[in-house]
């Protein structure tokens, strides 16, 4: 129940794959954030204080869902082993969303390539939390390749990442994790001081896993040409810390570098203008087909990443066996 065997890995990573995000089935996901819903109003009433009500808020949410977790997976198990190992595949397919970032960026491609911008900033405005109806065509490839690049972290390595570390359970309470962070971990008068504590902890649960997709952009990018193995790493360390959050500038970096492109610059989020830094400076602006790009680095990345956790999960088997 601790630690996730080498085979749930691939089994739940094939279920992403071919099935994605099933509309049609229940995702743990929203009933993540009905939980936030439901139980911030009781926070802010029990505690005077917006930030412990916020630090209390996250913690019980998140131990609640690695418990939650952890007791439906030792049930499953004591009515038969198999069952058990099934509930791990699923509740790990859950926390994937590689196919899914994958169509709703190709989504964007396509009025693009058809120089359809207005269907495009309304495609891009689904999965980025910047204002779009001011971005050009190349502001809205770059918005869609920077998605791609921040949400393998979110969407994939940071899932298995916690998942190698605390078992399935804790790939589920990084979701909780992430749930809270993008629904409470705003910097605005109703979410500076109570989200605080959900978006200092979303930084920490992401900090090592945005690091290390560096790493694996860089092997990935070995198998895609024309991506530059090199580029990535040189550019990925050095213009990582050049974005406002700590973690999303290292992956953007990555790609930014790999595939040859000039990625952030200023934003509008929220209603306020944004000055962030460009990433890849030295490069021009992302082409359309710089989104299809991305999205095959991202898709290579994964399997990369999976193939040496599938690695470490062995090691600590054979480990622990000894």
């Amino acid at each position: 129940m601790i630690e996730a065997a080498w085979y749930i890995l691939p089994a739940a990573f094939v279920l992403d794959f071919v099935l994605g995000d099933p509309c049609r089935l229940p995702h743990p996901v929203v009933y993540m954030g009905r939980a936030i819903a439901f139980l911030e109003g009781f926070f802010r009433q029990f505690f005077c204080k917006p930030f412990a009500a916020g630090v209390f808020f996250a913690v019980f949410l998140i131990c609640t869902t690695y418990f939650l977790a952890l007791i439906l997976i030792w049930a499953a198990g004591w009515m038969h082993p198999f069952l058990g190992l099934g509930i791990q595949v699923v509740l790990l397919f859950y926390c994937f969303s590689v196919k899914s970032l994958k169509d709703a960026a190709l989504a964007v491609a396509r009025p693009l390539e058809a120089k359809d911008v207005q269907a495009a900033r309304q495609k891009v405005s689904m999965i980025v939390g910047r204002e779009t109806q001011t971005l050009d065509l190349p502001g809205v490839t770059r918005a869609t390749v920077e998605t791609v690049a921040e949400n393998f972290v979110d969407g994939f390595l940071s899932p298995l990442f916690w998942a190698l570390v605390l078992g399935v359970p804790g790939a589920v309470a990084y979701k909780m994790v992430n749930t809270l962070d993008s629904m409470v971990g705003y910097q605005n008068d109703t979410y500076i001081l109570f989200g605080r504590a959900s978006a200092r902890i979303d930084d920490a649960a992401n900090f090592i896993p945005a690091r290390l997709a560096v790493l694996v952009i860089a092997a990935a990018a070995v198998c895609v040409p024309p991506a530059s193995s090199s580029r990535a790493l040189k550019i990925g360390f050095s213009q990582g810390r050049l974005h406002k959050s700590p973690n999303a500038g290292f992956p953007e970096a990555a790609f930014a570098g790999a595939l040859g492109i000039r990625l952030g610059g200023p934003g509008i989020y929220h209603g306020r203008q944004v000055d962030k830094p460009y990433i890849g400076a030295v490069f021009d602006d992302p082409k359309i087909a710089a989104i299809d790009q991305a999205c095959g680095l991202m898709q290579t990345a994964a399997v990369t990443g999976l193939l040496a956790a599938m690695s470490l999960a062995v090691l600590k088997q054979v480990a622990g066996a000894g």
